[in-house]
Protein backbone atom coordinates (compact mmCIF):
# COMPACT_ATOMS: atom_id res chain seq x y z
CA UNK A 1 0.00 0.00 0.00
CA UNK A 2 1.57 3.35 -1.05
CA UNK A 3 2.32 5.82 1.74
CA UNK A 4 0.90 9.32 1.86
CA UNK A 5 3.58 12.00 1.60
CA UNK A 6 3.47 14.29 4.62
CA UNK A 7 5.13 17.35 6.15
CA UNK A 8 5.72 17.61 9.90
CA UNK A 9 5.10 21.05 11.41
CA UNK A 10 8.16 21.17 13.62
CA UNK A 11 8.63 23.66 16.47
CA UNK A 12 11.63 21.87 17.93
CA UNK A 13 9.65 21.22 21.10
CA UNK A 14 8.18 18.23 22.84
CA UNK A 15 4.68 18.14 21.33
CA UNK A 16 5.88 18.23 17.74
CA UNK A 17 8.55 15.67 18.63
CA UNK A 18 6.04 13.29 20.20
CA UNK A 19 3.61 13.77 17.29
CA UNK A 20 6.46 13.00 14.87
CA UNK A 21 7.32 9.89 16.88
CA UNK A 22 3.76 8.61 16.54
CA UNK A 23 3.61 9.53 12.85
CA UNK A 24 6.87 7.70 12.13
CA UNK A 25 5.34 4.59 13.71
CA UNK A 26 2.27 4.96 11.50
CA UNK A 27 3.11 3.28 8.20
CA UNK A 28 0.39 5.33 6.49
CA UNK A 29 2.76 8.30 6.17
CA UNK A 30 6.12 9.01 4.60
CA UNK A 31 7.38 12.20 6.19
CA UNK A 32 9.32 14.13 3.58
CA UNK A 33 9.92 17.45 5.33
CA UNK A 34 10.09 19.25 8.67
CA UNK A 35 8.54 22.72 8.48
CA UNK A 36 9.56 25.46 10.94
CA UNK A 37 8.91 29.20 11.11
CA UNK A 38 12.02 31.24 11.88
CA UNK A 39 12.38 34.84 13.04
CA UNK A 40 14.65 36.21 10.32
CA UNK A 41 15.80 39.17 12.45
CA UNK A 42 16.95 37.14 15.45
CA UNK A 43 17.72 33.95 13.49
CA UNK A 44 15.75 31.86 15.98
CA UNK A 45 12.72 29.57 15.98
CA UNK A 46 9.59 31.69 16.18
CA UNK A 47 8.16 31.96 19.71
CA UNK A 48 10.57 29.39 21.18
CA UNK A 49 13.65 31.59 20.71
CA UNK A 50 15.98 28.67 19.92
CA UNK A 51 18.96 29.39 17.71
CA UNK A 52 18.65 28.36 14.07
CA UNK A 53 21.84 26.33 14.33
CA UNK A 54 20.25 24.07 16.94
CA UNK A 55 17.14 23.65 14.78
CA UNK A 56 19.35 22.46 11.93
CA UNK A 57 21.15 20.06 14.27
CA UNK A 58 17.77 18.57 15.16
CA UNK A 59 16.91 18.04 11.48
CA UNK A 60 20.30 16.43 10.93
CA UNK A 61 19.79 14.11 13.90
CA UNK A 62 16.33 13.15 12.64
CA UNK A 63 17.39 12.71 9.03
CA UNK A 64 14.46 14.58 7.45
CA UNK A 65 14.88 17.62 5.19
CA UNK A 66 14.15 20.95 6.91
CA UNK A 67 12.13 23.79 5.36
CA UNK A 68 12.50 27.12 7.17
CA UNK A 69 9.80 29.75 6.66
CA UNK A 70 11.43 33.12 7.33
CA UNK A 71 9.24 35.73 9.01
CA UNK A 72 9.98 39.35 10.04
CA UNK A 73 10.64 40.24 13.67
CA UNK A 74 7.02 41.11 14.44
CA UNK A 75 5.03 39.40 11.67
CA UNK A 76 1.41 40.32 11.01
CA UNK A 77 -1.14 37.62 10.26
CA UNK A 78 -0.91 38.72 6.63
CA UNK A 79 2.88 38.23 6.66
CA UNK A 80 2.47 34.76 8.14
CA UNK A 81 -0.23 33.63 5.73
CA UNK A 82 1.61 35.00 2.68
CA UNK A 83 4.78 33.06 3.47
CA UNK A 84 2.88 29.92 4.47
CA UNK A 85 0.89 29.98 1.23
CA UNK A 86 4.13 30.06 -0.76
CA UNK A 87 5.45 27.14 1.28
CA UNK A 88 2.26 25.10 0.91
CA UNK A 89 2.37 25.63 -2.86
CA UNK A 90 5.92 24.28 -2.87
CA UNK A 91 4.86 21.26 -0.80
CA UNK A 92 1.98 20.56 -3.15
CA UNK A 93 4.41 20.60 -6.07
CA UNK A 94 6.38 17.88 -4.26
CA UNK A 95 3.34 15.64 -3.88
CA UNK A 96 2.63 16.36 -0.20
CA UNK A 97 -0.96 15.46 0.75
CA UNK A 98 -0.90 15.57 4.58
CA UNK A 99 0.30 18.09 7.17
CA UNK A 100 1.02 16.81 10.70
CA UNK A 101 0.70 18.90 13.88
CA UNK A 102 1.39 18.41 17.60
CA UNK A 103 -1.78 20.17 18.81
CA UNK A 104 -3.56 18.52 21.74
CA UNK A 105 -6.81 20.29 22.61
CA UNK A 106 -6.99 23.85 21.24
CA UNK A 107 -10.13 23.65 19.08
CA UNK A 108 -9.83 27.14 17.53
CA UNK A 109 -6.26 26.52 16.44
CA UNK A 110 -7.11 23.17 14.87
CA UNK A 111 -10.07 24.71 13.07
CA UNK A 112 -7.83 27.48 11.66
CA UNK A 113 -5.20 25.01 10.49
CA UNK A 114 -7.72 22.71 8.82
CA UNK A 115 -9.46 25.61 7.10
CA UNK A 116 -6.18 26.85 5.59
CA UNK A 117 -5.18 23.35 4.54
CA UNK A 118 -8.55 22.69 2.88
CA UNK A 119 -8.04 25.80 0.76
CA UNK A 120 -4.96 24.06 -0.66
CA UNK A 121 -6.44 20.57 -0.84
CA UNK A 122 -4.29 19.29 2.02
CA UNK A 123 -5.34 17.13 4.98
CA UNK A 124 -4.41 17.87 8.60
CA UNK A 125 -3.23 15.07 10.89
CA UNK A 126 -3.19 15.42 14.69
CA UNK A 127 -1.61 12.34 16.36
CA UNK A 128 -1.90 13.75 19.92
CA UNK A 129 -5.42 15.10 19.62
CA UNK A 130 -7.47 14.95 22.86
CA UNK A 131 -5.10 12.57 24.60
CA UNK A 132 -5.13 13.70 28.26
CA UNK A 133 -2.04 15.84 28.79
CA UNK A 134 -1.10 14.07 32.03
CA UNK A 135 -0.99 10.79 30.10
CA UNK A 136 0.99 12.40 27.29
CA UNK A 137 3.70 13.86 29.52
CA UNK A 138 4.09 10.64 31.48
CA UNK A 139 4.41 8.66 28.25
CA UNK A 140 6.84 11.25 26.85
CA UNK A 141 9.12 10.94 29.88
CA UNK A 142 8.83 7.14 30.02
CA UNK A 143 9.93 6.85 26.38
CA UNK A 144 13.14 8.71 27.24
CA UNK A 145 12.61 11.93 25.33
CA UNK A 146 14.93 14.63 26.63
CA UNK A 147 13.72 18.21 26.56
CA UNK A 148 14.45 21.53 28.25
CA UNK A 149 12.23 24.59 28.73
CA UNK A 150 13.46 27.53 26.65
CA UNK A 151 10.58 29.99 27.06
CA UNK A 152 8.04 30.47 29.84
CA UNK A 153 5.12 32.86 30.15
CA UNK A 154 6.13 35.15 33.00
CA UNK A 155 2.48 35.84 33.86
CA UNK A 156 1.97 32.16 34.64
CA UNK A 157 5.35 30.77 35.75
CA UNK A 158 8.38 31.97 37.74
CA UNK A 159 11.78 32.34 36.14
CA UNK A 160 12.92 29.16 37.95
CA UNK A 161 10.90 27.10 35.43
CA UNK A 162 12.97 28.40 32.50
CA UNK A 163 15.98 26.31 31.46
CA UNK A 164 14.67 23.23 33.29
CA UNK A 165 14.73 19.63 32.19
CA UNK A 166 11.18 18.30 31.84
CA UNK A 167 11.01 15.40 34.27
CA UNK A 168 8.65 14.22 36.97
CA UNK A 169 10.06 16.76 39.44
CA UNK A 170 9.35 19.60 37.02
CA UNK A 171 5.77 18.38 36.52
CA UNK A 172 5.22 18.04 40.28
CA UNK A 173 6.31 21.66 40.84
CA UNK A 174 3.98 23.20 38.25
CA UNK A 175 1.12 25.31 39.63
CA UNK A 176 -2.25 23.56 39.51
CA UNK A 177 -3.62 25.98 36.90
CA UNK A 178 -0.77 25.30 34.43
CA UNK A 179 -1.25 22.54 31.88
CA UNK A 180 1.43 19.87 32.29
CA UNK A 181 2.16 20.01 28.55
CA UNK A 182 2.03 23.81 28.42
CA UNK A 183 -0.70 23.55 25.79
CA UNK A 184 -2.02 27.02 26.66
CA UNK A 185 1.38 28.56 25.95
CA UNK A 186 2.64 28.43 29.54
CA UNK A 187 6.04 27.12 28.40
CA UNK A 188 7.91 26.06 25.28
CA UNK A 189 10.68 23.50 24.94
CA UNK A 190 13.65 22.24 22.95
CA UNK A 191 14.03 18.47 22.44
CA UNK A 192 17.68 17.45 22.45
CA UNK A 193 17.23 13.69 22.32
CA UNK A 194 14.46 11.34 21.19
CA UNK A 195 14.06 7.68 20.16
CA UNK A 196 14.32 8.69 16.49
CA UNK A 197 17.40 10.93 16.86
CA UNK A 198 20.64 9.55 15.44
CA UNK A 199 22.47 11.26 18.29
CA UNK A 200 21.67 13.76 21.07
CA UNK A 201 22.08 17.49 20.41
CA UNK A 202 24.93 18.98 22.43
CA UNK A 203 24.52 22.43 23.94
CA UNK A 204 25.25 24.52 27.01
CA UNK A 205 22.86 26.86 28.79
CA UNK A 206 23.46 30.58 28.33
CA UNK A 207 21.79 33.46 30.13
CA UNK A 208 18.10 33.72 30.92
CA UNK A 209 16.54 37.01 29.80
CA UNK A 210 13.18 38.72 30.24
CA UNK A 211 11.32 40.08 27.21
CA UNK A 212 8.06 42.00 26.96
CA UNK A 213 6.06 42.32 23.73
CA UNK A 214 3.04 44.37 22.77
CA UNK A 215 0.41 42.69 20.60
CA UNK A 216 -3.24 42.97 19.62
CA UNK A 217 -4.04 40.82 22.65
CA UNK A 218 -2.14 42.98 25.15
CA UNK A 219 1.38 42.66 26.51
CA UNK A 220 3.24 39.38 26.52
CA UNK A 221 5.91 38.79 29.17
CA UNK A 222 8.36 35.93 28.81
CA UNK A 223 11.58 34.46 30.16
CA UNK A 224 13.93 32.94 27.59
CA UNK A 225 16.84 30.61 28.31
CA UNK A 226 19.45 30.87 25.58
CA UNK A 227 20.91 27.55 24.44
CA UNK A 228 24.41 27.66 22.97
CA UNK A 229 25.47 25.03 20.41
CA UNK A 230 28.63 23.07 21.14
Amino acid sequence: MPQNKAVMNWSGGKDSAFALHKALQNKEFKIEYLLTTVNSHWQRISMHGVRRELLRKQAEAIGIELIEVLLPEMPSMEDYETEMNKTLDFLLSKGITHSIFGDIFLEDLRHYREQKLREKGLIGVFPLWQIPTQNLIEDFIAQNFKTITVCVDATKLDQKFCGRLIDRQFIAELPKDVDVCGENGEFHTFVYDAPFFRKPIEFTKGETVFREYASDHGKGKFYYCDLLPI
